[in-house]
């Protein structure tokens, strides 16, 4: 018979956690694969204030949106 550590309950409620926090995520299409999200948790567990991240993170999105942009401008003209 199995027994749950005090470690192993820690871990089972973060794991319940982190799935809740995704699931959130995803419905309110914040568009975070499980990677992402848990970098971001990590940086946020450990000091990172939450809102200069969504700040960082919406500009990432800009600017890699702004490149796909151009890529695709210029293979119209190459086209």
């Amino acid at each position: 018979q199995a027994s749950l550590t005090m470690g192993d309950a820690k871990v089972a409620g973060s794991e319940d956690t982190f799935e809740i926090l995704y699931e959130m995520s995803r419905v309110l299409n914040c568009g975070l694969d499980r990677d992402t999200l848990g970098i971001l948790i990590s940086l946020c567990e450990n000091g990172v204030n939450p809102e200069a991240l969504a700040t960082v993170v919406k500009e990432l999105r800009r600017e890699t949106a702004a490149i796909e942009e151009d890529e695709s401008e210029d293979e119209d003209e190459e086209g």
